[in-house]
């Protein structure tokens, strides 16, 4: 297989907040990166012969292959939870409502677990937990630490790539910034996805 990267859902010239080059740089080199290494990987997979590797080279290679799909599907989540700002759909409001108290209860939470990982590195993620058929604020301290069975329905990434250049260390403006560009577009269509009826 054959991954390919998908395209910005947005121009980097018109999210207010933040700059061009970040949002480039961070495209193509965190979210490219990592697309490029799980060809790398999986095509290293392809052609291992699997009762002769040696278990440091099995171990390394699919630790390394869950670090960059989920570097890639968490970033895919992130930039597509960028761009005009609006409020999520009836459905996902609906499930929100009842699985956070409201939207405005539910963004207390996940702006406060992006500024407790400001400094650091790591991601929160509105997911579905399909187990449970409910929404959850889930904490990773790196790409290898989501929700089993969860759906990354809207992300922010807090590693220091993401905002850096334009905040420096005041992650919580960064913070507040994406709370400010959010459009639930995505986070809409990929919930319809997966939620239960």
């Amino acid at each position: 297989m054959k991954y390919e990267m998908k395209p910005l859902p947005f121009d980097p010239q018109r999210i207010k907040g933040l700059s061009e080059k970040i949002l480039v740089s961070h495209y193509e080199n965190n979210y490219g990166g990592a697309v490029k290494r799980l060809n790398a990987i999986t095509e290293q997979l392809a052609n291992l012969d699997w009762d002769k590797a040696p278990t440091f080279v099995i171990n390394g290679l699919k630790r390394e292959e869950l670090i960059a799909t989920n570097s890639m599907i968490l970033h895919e989540a992130y930039f597509g939870g960028l761009g005009e700002p609006n409020q999520p759909g009836t459905a996902l409001a609906a499930a929100i409502e009842r699985d956070f108290g409201g939207v405005d209860r539910w963004r207390s939470e996940f702006v406060a677990m992006g500024k407790a990982e400001g400094g650091g590195s790591g991601w929160v993620i509105l997911t579905y937990q399909a187990r449970d058929n409910r929404l959850v604020n889930a904490w990773a301290a790196d790409h290898t630490t989501t929700l089993a069975g969860g759906v990354p329905i809207l992300v922010l990434d807090m590693y220091e790539h993401a905002y850096h250049l334009d905040f420096g260390a005041k992650a919580g403006d960064y913070v507040t910034t994406i709370m400010n560009t959010t459009n639930w577009s995505n986070a809409d269509k990929i919930y319809e996805q997966h939620h239960k009826n």
